[in-house]
């Protein structure tokens, strides 16, 4: 059945206390919306509406930034969660499918649970998710009779029967779009808050005599976040869930609880993560890699066999071939290194592109940019790199070239040749001595006071 996501991000969120539109704070590198959006794009919808409020430029450019085709709806008054849906009710004018509605501010509904959902919708008119909880609390309570939702009651206006009930509301909730807006046009605001609740919808749909009921989910998947407390639960529950799913997928961890992972970090089997690694976004581990202690990468594929670190920062734009090896104190961005290629100690390989088998020894630096430009380095194959050289961009190393260490290369160097580009050494004797004499002289009569 088609579907479409409609996504509730108009809130300020004031008790994170920030300027940032509250699903603008991130988890796992992500905003909390996208992480929404990830979870309900299993379902394929033919729209995604999200409706935005507070913030809502940075709202709409953080949504269509991950799905450029996401359409914004504007709720400019804060009118209660039926009035946030019914902003997006011109967008989907004429759409026939199931609407769903999802919550910005609630990151870990599981796509397997949407696809229950979406499945017990071609039994019932309106399905609501909900979880049993530990603590039931403030929650919207479910009222059930067998697998019929007879109503959702808010806390504020249940009696105290109904506070007793633990099956809570999860806040999401699928329909066909052109009922979910009939019963949305009929909400009233005549409760202790003076908002039109989604939740009566279940209420107006019974009374139509049309089907209602409630599937269960874990309370983790729940998990909404309202202040930086929340947020950073949500950041320990993530990491918890992704490093027990690399684990599962042969992915060998020596020290669990110390690597943090991205919202979108895929890692090969068989490869082998050290303790201390942090992975940014947009980074793909192949299989057989090894991330030794203390690194860094972000916006970076590693290919089968690689080694990087310890203590190694990967930037955006690198790309790791076959058997190569970024060593301890290495920074890399946009930079393609081939197979077999090492730079293992000490460098900076920025804006540069390596050959298979070169050597690049230690404390060499692609001094890339001139203050306005970013500029190229080519390094062929089989090259040796001396440590300490200065390859000054634009410029290219033949293949089986060399440089001599502590050269400043600024020319092509040919296939096959040796560049040195350094002064000549100067050699004057007894001079260190004489100078030493001077120096502790000097030192001496600092120490005495004597000027």
């Amino acid at each position: 059945m088609s579907t479409a996501l409609i996504l509730l991000a108009a809130g300020q969120g004031s008790r994170m206390k920030s300027d940032l539109p509250k699903v603008l704070h991130q988890v796992a590198g992500a905003p909390l919306l996208v992480h929404a959006m990830k979870a309900g794009a299993v379902l394929d919808p033919d729209h995604t509406v999200v409706v935005a409020g507070h913030g809502a430029e940075a709202v709409s450019k953080a949504a269509q930034a991950h799905d450029e085709t996401a359409q914004i709806a504007i709720q400019s008054e804060q009118k209660g969660t039926a009035h946030a849906v019914a902003q997006a009710a011109p967008l989907l004018n004429g759409y026939e499918g199931d609407a769903i509605v999802l919550y910005g501010d609630t990151p870990f509904i599981r796509p397997e649970t949407l696809a229950r959902m979406a499945e017990a919708r071609k039994a019932h008119d309106v399905v609501v998710l909900g979880f049993e909880a530990a603590d039931p609390g403030r929650y919207g309570r479910l009222k059930m009779s067998g697998d019929a939702l007879q109503a959702i009651v808010e806390f504020k206006d249940a009696d105290e029967d109904e506070r007793a009930i633990t099956f809570c509301n999860s806040g999401v909730i699928c329909a066909a779009a052109p009922l979910l807006f009939d019963l949305i046009s009929k909400v009233g605001n005549d409760n202790a808050s003076g908002e039109y609740y989604l939740t009566d919808i279940v209420g107006l749909a019974r009374s139509q005599g049309l089907s209602a009921t409630a599937i269960a989910c874990d309370e983790a998947e729940t998990m909404g976040v309202n202040s930086r407390t929340d947020l950073a639960r949500a950041e320990a529950a993530f990491q918890a869930r992704a490093r027990a799913a690399a684990l599962d997928n042969g992915v060998t961890l020596t020290c669990p609880e110390t690597v943090h992972f991205a919202h979108d970090t895929h890692v090969g089997r068989d490869t082998v993560i050290e303790q201390n690694v942090v992975f940014g976004p947009g980074v793909t581990i192949e299989s057989g890699a090894h991330i030794r202690a203390f690194s860094h990468l972000e916006g970076c594929h590693v290919a089968r066999g690689a080694t990087v670190g310890p203590y190694a920062r990967l930037r955006p734009g690198t790309e790791l071939a076959e058997n190569t090896r970024i060593g301890n104190f290495v920074e890399t961005k946009n930079a393609i290194i081939d197979t077999g290629a090492k730079v293992n100690h000490l460098s900076y390989i920025g804006d540069a592109h390596l050959g298979e088998e070169t050597n690049v020894g230690a404390g060499t630096i692609t001094c890339n940019y001139d203050g306005v430009m970013k500029h190229q380095t080519e390094v062929g194959k089989r090259v040796f790199i001396g440590s300490s050289t200065m390859l000054v961009a634009p410029v290219k190393v033949g293949d089986e070239a060399m440089t001599a260490s502590g050269s400043v290369i600024t020319k092509d160097v040919a296939e096959g040749a040796l560049a040195i580009a350094r002064g000549p050494q100067v050699e004057k004797p007894g001079m260190a001595r004489k100078l030493f004499e001077i120096l502790k002289s000097n030192k001496a009569k600092r120490d005495k006071g004597v000027k």
